[in-house]
């Protein structure tokens, strides 16, 4: 089960709040066009409140008991934008609200018991459909977008845990995230517009993302890097992202565990019902390979954000 936030697709390529409503900002964008329909001019400021509502759960299949969290997001926050030359962008964004969890609360991917037991986390008897509590989320990203087709960003990522029950201790659990986007093609990539699979590979993009995380004890519980190849394209104004590639993972020395290398990807869909509204879904697999707790790990969300 990933400890994340979801991520909000920015047009053409990768993540960040902003991204979401610079595409739901622009859903009369012309084929051919240059894609800056919605973005902040060079020089020029603004804000964007937001809204955002969403339901996760996640799914432990690969060890015993298999493990369920399930949580519904209510989290309020801003967008501060500062327009660059060549299109670029750079932004602050925020997030805070309650988590009304279910089961287990969101935790860094591949959290194990110190003492080496095999199974990644116990129960207590706590079954994972059972209310718990209400948790406290928040997110602050910043964001640097020099030119269209790269994005640079890092993110603090806290999670206070209100009451210790079960695995869950009180306290504020942690994630640090350093990433970056490429794109390999122009983003113009709209199949109901006319294009074919000849233009599939101006939807191509890599990334790069390493996330640390911390226990709400202060355990320092490890760290991992992604990298992924993926594909972004329009059908109308509904956008579908996806991308896959390995999770070089390296557990905190707490585990007593070396790294390994898992695999696993995501699929993620956003669509405008208005300019001011956006729908999102999104489904992450992930195989772990480890000895003894072999198998995928899923988490899925869907939601609306709104701005004003």
């Amino acid at each position: 089960m990933v400890f994340s936030f979801s991520r909000r697709f920015r047009w053409p390529f990768s993540s960040g709040l902003a991204g979401l409503l610079l595409l739901s900002g622009a859903p009369a964008l012309s084929h051919g066009a240059d894609g800056q329909a919605g973005r902040v001019a060079p020089g020029q400021f603004r804000v964007l409140p937001l809204i955002t509502i969403e339901g996760h759960g996640g799914f432990e299949n690969n060890i015993e008991g298999q493990p369920r969290h399930y949580a519904i997001d209510a989290q309020m926050g801003t967008v501060l934008e500062w327009g660059l030359n060549n299109g670029g962008v750079f932004a602050i964004e925020m997030e805070l609200g309650p988590a009304f969890v279910w089961g287990e609360a969101e935790h860094f991917y591949g959290r194990v018991e110190p003492a080496g037991e095999e199974e990644e986390h116990d129960h207590h008897g706590l079954p994972g459909s059972n209310w718990r509590r209400t948790d406290i989320k928040g997110r602050l990203q910043l964001v640097y977008q020099p030119t269209r087709r790269l994005e640079l960003s890092a993110e603090w990522m806290p999670y206070l845990i209100t009451t210790s029950q079960g695995e869950d201790v009180r306290g504020l659990r942690q994630q640090l995230s350093l990433a970056g986007t490429m794109a390999l093609g122009n983003g113009d990539v709209n199949f109901a517009l006319g294009d074919g699979l000849e233009t599939i590979a101006d939807g191509l993009f890599l990334a790069v993302e390493n996330r640390n995380g911390w226990d709400s004890t202060g355990t320092y519980l490890g760290n991992y890097t992604d990298t992924r190849l993926g594909l972004g394209f329009n059908v109308d104004l509904l956008n579908l992202t996806m991308d896959a590639g390995p999770r070089y993972y390296q557990p905190g020395s707490y585990s007593g565990l070396g790294g390994r290398v898992d695999w696993g990807g995501e699929i993620e869909l956003t669509y405008p019902l208005s300019s001011r509204t956006v729908l999102f879904a999104h489904w992450q697999p992930m195989y772990n390979t480890q000895v003894g707790m072999a198998g995928w790990v899923h988490h899925v969300g869907a939601g609306v954000t709104f701005s004003f």
